[in-house]
């Protein structure tokens, strides 16, 4: 089975506990993104919505940033993992059990939506980013990795990080789902978002523990983050 999205209830009891080692390769991925998004927006009073959740990694981050966080996800027990573990920590962020094709949010009500690991696995992109831009105030971000589409890519998430490093769980992607970044672009401009700038993501050095530290590279031929803003006033 590929793009196997119940692999996040799975673990969800040990979504914290630092002994998967493909859960922990996800919160090792936290830092690398925050590295190039942080220079992109000042996160300090913002609305965000982590769309794509799973247990809170990025929620948590981005409220210590301080940001007023909202996480929505589809996979009911790792938002309990979420819940469970902000409010062991005193984190005052609302978590809801959810997709990103129908958000159960106003119009407007976002300065920021980030969407990491996520859009290589939905079912209806166009509604996804359709839905990105309206819940997002006019001149908010939307700040987003992904999966490039091409062999390359291929080899290193399915045959290395899957098939033999087992860096995360067999199935958890399927090839068919990734996404180049002109078609990307393309998409977010049909739902009425203006892209930004590109970067490449990926392994910078290695752990004492053996785990991958990640960050930004020049080459987004395997994954990539960028941004896009919805028309308006710059927030």
């Amino acid at each position: 089975m590929r793009n196997d999205l119940t692999i996040y209830d799975k673990v969800a009891d040990r979504w914290w506990s630092d002994d998967i080692r493909w859960v922990r390769t996800l919160k090792n991925l936290v830092p690398g993104r925050l590295s190039w998004m942080d220079s992109q927006i000042d996160w300090a009073g913002k609305e965000v919505l982590d769309l794509g959740c799973a247990g809170g990694f990025m929620a948590e981050a981005l409220d210590a940033r301080g940001a007023t966080v909202t996480g929505i996800d589809p996979a009911a027990e790792a938002i309990a993992a979420a819940r469970a573990h902000a409010s062991q920590t005193q984190r005052k962020i609302s978590y809801d059990v959810g997709v990103g094709e129908a958000l159960p949010y106003a119009e407007a009500r976002f300065d920021a939506v980030v969407c990491v690991d996520v859009l290589e696995h939905v079912q209806d992109l166009p509604r996804v980013l359709a839905e990105v831009a309206r819940v997002l105030r006019p001149g908010g971000l939307f700040l987003f990795d992904t999966i490039n589409r091409n062999f390359l890519a291929r080899l290193a998430t399915i045959t290395v990080a899957e098939d033999i490093l087992r860096l995360l769980p067999k199935g958890t992607h399927d090839p068919a789902m990734f996404i180049k970044p002109k078609e990307l672009r393309r998409a977010m401009r049909d739902a009425g978002l203006r892209p930004g700038p590109f970067t490449g993501l990926g392994p910078r050095g290695i752990t004492l523990r053996g785990d991958l530290i990640f960050g930004r590279l020049p080459l987004t031929a395997i994954l990539y983050m960028g941004l896009a803003r919805k028309p308006g006033a710059t927030l």
